[in-house]
């Protein structure tokens, strides 16, 4: 039985909010967090990408936040991801705005001045990459003294990324009297040691999806190396809505020229792209002006965009992590959608561990694509997606 949001305690004036946007059953993650978050315990909480951390954790941080001092925000979100703080920032802006607070992004990639102005005059949420973060609180820009709710989101991606140490080093400076909650896909290894070390006596709630619910279908398609340009071309005409993973950032700009040339409208996003580009990539592919993103591992977390038909890895990933963060982005909150990789004869053991790490045999893999019946992708009215 799914909970609404004022049953598990959420005020009158969001609730109406989230109404409003379509919003109005919660979704396991939140159900299982939102009421522990509300009455101050930390909390850990594991659940897939798509399954709507994003309320689970912003809906209690804006009933909770106090009102921040230039310089010095009281509550701290850190994402490993500029997408993903973007994004966040979208999502809990209008949620904070009831009650009188604002938030701000804080990372790379971007002119450093905005940030300082944002901070010069009181920000109250800040939404931050640990990379960016450091550097203002060298410079004396960025307190975390007041700090007393901290929000670490996608964990495990940030240890996948290197990143663990700049937020140990963060999190050494926030009072320890503050509350954490910890999200992430996995709690075990390294994330493990950041519930160990920075939270107290959580409550740890374990949501994983039946496998009834996951409507992806898993394509390993074998192909040889000078063919896959036209399975992604063929791959975007069926199934509309496409996000292309490169292994490389040249790989990737070399690919949406080739898609471009082939007549399918494209764009890249990685690394070596400004944020505006980046910004202004996802844009057009989120408003459907372009058909296929074309993005190396820096989206494989932190992007979200509806409907989503089918995500295709370029390169096959080596990592079993990685294939599971790539795919992420397609069959999100129930949704149908379809991940195609394209095998070469290069990747038979990256293939063989993915399967491994999946649960999937050879014959559960099937040899082509399967187009989904468009009533299974469409997402209920009344709770319109995940956050």
């Amino acid at each position: 039985m799914q909970s609404t949001f004022s049953e598990l305690g959420v005020s009158a004036d969001l609730t109406a909010t989230l109404n409003k946007r379509g919003i109005t059953e919660a979704f396991p993650i939140q159900a299982a967090t939102i009421a522990d978050a509300l009455a101050g315990r930390d909390v850990s909480g594991k659940a897939p990408t798509g399954s709507g951390k994003t309320l689970a954790f912003g809906i209690p941080l804006a009933m909770r936040v106090g009102k921040g001092k230039p310089a010095k925000p009281r509550a701290l979100v850190l994402v490993p991801t500029r997408e993903l703080a973007a994004q966040i920032q979208a999502e809990l802006a209008p949620l904070l705005a009831l009650r009188g607070r604002r938030s701000a992004t804080f990372y790379g990639g971007v002119g450093m001045v905005p940030q300082l102005k944002a901070l010069s005059r009181g920000v109250d949420v800040a939404i931050a990459c640990p990379g960016r973060l450091g550097d203002l609180i060298q410079r004396g820009a960025f307190r975390l003294d007041d700090v007393d709710l901290v929000v670490v989101d996608e964990a495990d991606r940030m240890a996948d990324m290197g990143f663990l140490p700049e937020v140990k080093r963060i999190l050494d400076k926030v009072r320890p009297d503050r509350q954490t909650l910890l999200f992430s896909a996995t709690l075990d290894g390294a994330v493990d040691v950041l519930v160990r070390r920075y939270q107290k006596d959580p409550v740890r709630h374990d949501v994983t999806p039946p496998e009834r619910e996951d409507n992806t279908t898993h394509v390993f398609l074998d192909t040889k190396r000078e063919a896959r340009v036209d399975h992604v071309r063929d791959l975007v005409v069926e199934h509309g809505s496409t996000v292309v993973f490169c292994r490389t950032k040249h790989g990737a700009d070399r690919l949406t020229k080739q898609l471009g040339r082939a007549g399918i409208s494209a764009v890249p996003i990685h690394g070596n792209r400004s944020q505006a580009q980046r910004d202004r990539a996802l844009a057009a592919f989120a408003a459907g002006r372009v058909k296929a993103l074309i993005a190396t591992d820096v989206a494989a977390r932190g992007i979200h965009v509806d409907d989503v038909g089918c995500v295709v890895h370029f390169d096959v990933p080596a990592d079993p992590k990685d294939y599971v963060h790539r795919s992420g982005r397609t069959g999100r909150a129930g949704a149908a959608g379809t991940v195609v990789s394209l095998v070469t004869e290069a990747d038979g053991k990256a293939v063989r561990d993915i399967k491994r790490a999946l649960g999937l045999t050879a014959s559960e893999a099937p040899e082509r694509t399967r187009r989904p019946d468009n009533s299974q992708r469409r997402r209920p009215r009344q709770r319109r997606r995940a956050a």
